[in-house]
């Protein structure tokens, strides 16, 4: 038994298996429904069952629901930076994190399209209690970050996890994406947290942490939704943070949002590659000579990659514009834009709690006050 079963995706060779043991399904059956309207269910079933790679499966189907769902709920996905990358090589791609699933997919679908190499991705096992979303996250090349441990176990784990980055990054050549932070983005703010950095630098044998950084090629990512399906569903929390108070999800929430965020509305995307952080890493390490410092010295470069290049939308100058009573950003949307955020808002979120509308507003407007720290001129 490997020491990384317990998180590792399939192997190819226990895919058909997995295929079998879940086409029956009636969760597989809406999703190839949804996939391949116009197929027969006997047809998609006859194909699944030839599938014997994770390649196979996520080129022949899970590219496609990707299609669909871009076609269904998004007005077009547009992409810039994937042409610096080279076919033949693995990177480490840390982004921001709006969607649970989509951030990943839509990444690996550009890579596809791109000729590169596609990643195995990182996602909480909390996410995956229903035994068939687990077993289509490891059809679908996932590993599993395990959550809600105690502070031992979680170091054991995190152990675990870097190694198998390393192992996937430095033997394999199998690229890998993971969050800049653990759970997605509730307030439109983007930072990573330097607790992930430190979890990656476990997995190194180097004794020199920039020279391991520089071996796996970290690529900043930023992913950018013009309006965010989830942003409704996201203030419950930020309200409860604004009260001092605990929030506790929901039983079936996680599920609800993963749906939400792949079905609801998304107007434009865009994603952005930066540039290997190469240099960058030079400078740090004549810079710093304490870990801790070139870590945090790490996720302040990450930020300003994400930060810098994060497309705005008209969405976003029209919250900034709203929440702070102004005509800023005025040249920046048109009044049918204006008047169609305006009414997402009146119905989504009750516009007499000041707390949910000051957080909605903020969590479109937060996007632009960042980018404002890293350039004098949006």
């Amino acid at each position: 038994m490997s020491k990384f079963d317990t998180i590792r995706p399939f192997y190819d060779a226990e895919i058909n298996d997995a295929i079998r043991s879940v086409i029956h399904h009636p969760m597989m059956k809406a999703l190839m429904n949804f996939t391949f309207p116009e197929m027969e269910d006997a047809e998609w079933k006859e194909q699944l069952k030839k599938t014997h790679s994770i390649r196979d499966f996520q080129c022949n189907f899970i590219y496609n629901s990707v299609q669909k769902v871009l076609e269904k709920s998004s007005d077009g996905l547009t992409t810039s930076g994937f042409e610096k990358l080279d076919s033949n090589t693995s990177y480490l791609f840390i982004s921001n994190h709006r969607d649970i699933i989509l951030d990943t997919s839509l990444l690996n679908a550009c890579l596809f399209d791109h000729g590169l190499i596609m990643t195995a991705s990182a996602i909480g096992d909390n996410l995956v209690k229903k035994a068939f979303l687990l077993t289509l996250s490891k059809l679908n090349r996932n590993f599993l970050v395990q959550r809600g441990l105690s502070p031992r176990e979680m170091l054991q784990s995190s152990k675990l996890l870097s190694e198998y980055m390393a192992q996937l990054l430095l033997r394999e050549n199998r690229s890998v994406w993971i969050a800049q932070r653990e759970g997605r983005t509730k307030d439109g703010n983007d930072a990573t947290n330097p607790g992930v950095l430190k979890m990656l630098a476990m997995g190194s044998e180097e004794k020199n942490l920039m020279e391991y950084f520089r071996n796996i090629k970290i690529v900043p990512v930023s992913i950018s939704y013009e309006y965010d399906p989830t942003d409704a569903l996201k203030m419950p929390q930020l309200m409860a943070e604004a009260n001092n108070e605990t929030y506790i999800k929901e039983k079936n929430e996680d599920f609800m949002t993963l749906l939400s965020g792949i079905m609801g509305q998304k107007k434009r995307i865009h994603i952005h590659v930066g540039e290997v952080l190469n240099k960058e890493l030079d400078l740090i390490e004549t810079q710093f000579d304490n870990s801790n410092k070139q870590i945090q010295a790490l996720a302040q470069v990450i930020d300003e990659s994400i930060l810098s290049t994060y497309k705005l939308w008209p969405t976003n100058y029209i919250a900034y514009d709203i929440l702070n009573k102004s005509q800023t950003y005025s040249h920046m949307y048109t009044e049918n834009e204006k008047s169609l955020f305006e009414r997402r808002l009146e119905m989504r979120i009750d516009e007499q709690n000041p707390v949910a509308l000051q957080g909605f507003l903020a969590m479109y407007a937060n996007p632009v006050v960042n980018k404002l720290k890293y350039q004098n001129a949006v």
